[in-house]
């Protein structure tokens, strides 16, 4: 086939082709402008210029990142992208640019998105498709990162092209993001940079950028073997290690006094990367916890994203925290298990990381449990500790392997120091969909292991297992109005041991009621709501903890400017069941330890004004206290509304409608013999609500003012209302 009749000669002198598409822009030039890049299009413009649009899937302008009910999306150069995302996966449509002269041997371009037929980029040369690309993305998780590529097009030099981004296909991952296509004298992808050291100390310290436009894809080997793979923006040479935003910590404490070497993918051919370090302490002993939004006695990790809690468990008289992490960078991606433990679940110490991605995928949420009876074979030592074992979701897809979503076990015999991965894994292979979260506990009556696994949609299944190694499917419990992060337990009714019925919950708060006889759950009720919006998501309650149902959740969707973490938990809930107004409802308070983290009770002077009420602290100034626990009665009275504002963060309660909002969240107000009360705990980063012993909860985020003069506490409307008001201690604490 004959594509054009330009002499090789004729391609040299193509240095002006910059100007060809209306929407092109030049980078900076080299001396010898021959070799400079041409950018072809950044997508940064409020349109597409002269690119042609066919259908719905691409709107009429460059997406400015994440679109609504998206992933993150990351990776991506400048203001905008192609993303064909827009109306969601079933959305179609065509992007097509003008035509142009390909006057550089290669393109390079950022994609990400699906890899499903009927979603490409391609280049098209008289008229013929002669490169195309899609995204990585073809099972349910994955990344919607964006990665460098690059076509060798030195073929095609001096002829005319046209680009054209193709979103044919529905349902998930059904669509295409398109970035940065530049026409370049050198590849952006395929290249690695690549530093041998000696590991000399526990920890390898990388900087990380969480500003950096890219996260190359990193790959640490020993002997030949790759230890760890994962995303990161890593600092470049000019930049120094106390100017990244912060140090991820690898630990490599297996192959002390071996030679690893750290191999970054799609690199520039000249890029160097500044120096790794390593240390016997944890994060290089940097000091942390007291940042500017930092929560001071919510669990949050010091460095990295978090989003779900994982693995919640008692065990040899600590409370072990595990936590979904990212542990190079402050965005979703990279899921690893984070650790921490407690002795009094306010007081937390970072243990670091414990389960890393392989090549089964990345680390998934699931939960913990101690296996008492040795049901596993893991315990060797009879005089030993029993084994305290994880279950974990493995997500292929969200590595590069693209394997379905799996269930895995690893488990410690050394209380919980380090972990060991079963080496049977996966013990419950993929059943549908996107199966995962794992939450296991022991069921004594028919002596087995009991497992609630999310399946998809709305459903989910409960299995049984003799030794958590196999698994049985018992039965599936349907359309609960939620997905995602499953639990199930069983709780007295109003303190009543000869009362009990058992609770399923579902990511979003959603709940049944029911029984559960080891073979069957039946519910007793439809779906209940224990929260209505707010930053409360993905909950989860501890194993092995007598007595008591204690819960953390996390606190999805907060925002912490320039910090360098993201995200943050509840405080420890207690749940309950009780006999409420319109029935048996699950209950959810603090746990008594909060109260045990108030350091005084602070010395208020009350005043009644035109609108209400105002305390004020009689020592020092209202912005001396942002750490605040508090108690208050509210006796209604004739008031329809009134409100209460606690540092600024306002509740608005209306009685005739029985509700109570903040922001945008509504919640039922119950008010009980013309009574209002509330507990409210208060962080530098957010506030939570319970109303009634726990029968309405809020729990929400904000961004503090940096100038906050208001006052400690302030209530307006015909109501009689008293108030007691703690400061509370800071509870996070440096590794040793």
């Amino acid at each position: 086939m004959q594509l054009c009749q330009l002499t090789r000669t004729a391609l040299s002198l193509c240095v002006g082709c910059a100007a060809i598409i209306g929407a092109f822009e030049r980078s900076s030039y080299a001396d010898d402008q021959g070799n400079a890049d041409v950018v072809v299009m950044n997508f940064d413009g409020d349109d597409y210029g002269d690119w042609k649009v066919e259908g719905t899937a691409f709107g009429q302008a460059p997406a400015r990142g994440t679109l609504p009910g998206q992933m993150n999306v990351s990776g991506f150069k400048g203001a905008g992208l192609v993303n064909s995302f827009v109306g969601g996966d079933d959305s179609t449509g065509r992007l097509t640019s003008p035509s142009f002269e390909i006057c550089r041997p290669y393109i390079n371009f950022l994609i990400g998105g699906g890899g499903h037929p009927g979603l490409s980029f391609e280049l098209l040369v008289d008229g013929k498709v002669v490169r195309s690309a899609a995204g990585p993305n073809v099972q349910p998780g994955g990344s919607e990162a964006l990665d460098w590529s690059t076509w060798d097009v030195s073929e095609f030099q001096g002829c005319r092209g046209v680009l054209r981004v193709v979103d044919d296909a529905k349902g998930g991952w059904g669509h295409i993001n398109v970035d940065e296509i530049t026409l370049s004298a050198k590849k952006r992808a395929g290249i690695s940079f690549a530093r041998e050291m000696k590991v000399t100390a526990r920890y390898l310290l990388l900087p990380i950028k969480s500003s950096g436009e890219q996260e190359p894809w990193v790959r640490i080997e020993v002997d030949g073997e790759t230890v760890r793979e994962f995303f990161a923006s890593l600092a470049f040479n000019d930049q120094k290690m106390e100017d990244s935003d912060f140090n991820a910590c690898v630990d490599m404490t297996p192959y002390l006094d071996k030679t690893c070497k750290v191999i970054v993918e799609k690199m520039d051919e000249d890029a160097d990367l500044a120096p790794f370090v390593f240390t016997d302490k944890l994060y290089g002993g940097a000091p942390s916890y007291d940042e500017k939004y930092r929560p001071q006695f919510h669990f949050s990790p010091r460095f990295g994203w978090t989003n779900d809690p994982n693995g919640l468990v008692f065990y040899n008289g600590r409370y072990h925290l595990f936590f979904q992490h990212n542990p190079f960078g402050v965005h979703w991606g990279n899921m690893t298990w984070g650790h921490a433990t407690s002795d009094d679940l306010m007081t937390w110490v970072e243990e670091g990381d414990e389960l890393y991605p392989d090549p089964l995928g990345t680390i998934f949420s699931g939960s913990a449990a101690v296996d008492v009876n040795n049901t596993t074979g893991f315990q060797t030592d009879p005089n030993g500790l029993p084994p305290l074992v994880l279950m974990y979701t493995y997500n292929g897809p969200s590595m590069r392997y693209g394997n379905p979503a799996s269930q895995a076990l690893a488990y410690s015999l050394d209380d919980g120091k380090t972990f060991t991965k079963y080496e049977g894994n996966p013990t419950l292979p993929h059943v549908i969909g996107g199966n995962r979260d794992p939450k296991i506990f022991w069921y004594e009556p028919t002596k087995r292991w009991i497992t609630a696994l999310y399946l998809d949609g709305e459903d989910y299944a409960l299995f049984e297992s003799e030794d958590l190694k196999s698994w049985n499917e018992l039965c599936r419990i349907e359309k609960l109005g939620c997905s995602e992060c499953p639990d199930i337990f069983e709780l007295p009714v109003d303190g009543d041991e000869t009362n009990k019925l058992w609770v399923f919950w579902g990511g979003n708060g959603k709940y049944l009621l029911g029984k559960f006889d080891g073979k069957t759950f039946e519910r007793v009720s439809e779906p209940l709501d224990a929260k209505w919006g707010g930053n409360d998501y993905a909950a989860q309650s501890y194993s092995d903890t007598p007595g008591r149902r204690i819960q953390f959740s996390w606190m999805q969707g907060g925002a912490y400017p320039g910090m360098p973490f993201n995200q943050q938990f509840t405080v420890p809930r207690e749940l309950t069941l009780r006999t409420c107004a319109d029935g048996v409802r699950l209950c959810i308070n603090p746990v008594a330890e909060v109260a045990q983290i108030r350091e005084k009770e602070v010395d208020l002077q009350v005043a009644d004004t035109a609108n209400g009420r105002v305390w004020s602290p009689r020592e020092g100034v209202s912005s001396d206290y942002d750490l605040l626990d508090v108690e208050a009665t509210i006796k209604v009275g004739n008031a329809e509304k009134f409100e209460l504002e606690l540092r600024g963060q306002k509740y608005e309660f209306d009685v005739a409608s029985k509700t109570v909002k903040y922001g945008e969240v509504v919640a039922p107000l119950p008010v009980v013999d013309g009574v209002v009360t509330l507990r409210i705990v208060l962080d530098r980063a957010s506030i939570e609500l319970f109303l009634n012993a726990g029968e309405s909860q809020i729990a929400a985020c904000f961004v503090s003012q940096d100038e906050n003069d208001a006052p400690i506490l302030r209530t307006s409307g015909a109501i009689d209302a008293s108030a007691r008001v703690w400061t509370t201690r800071k509870t996070m604490k440096q590794p040793e």
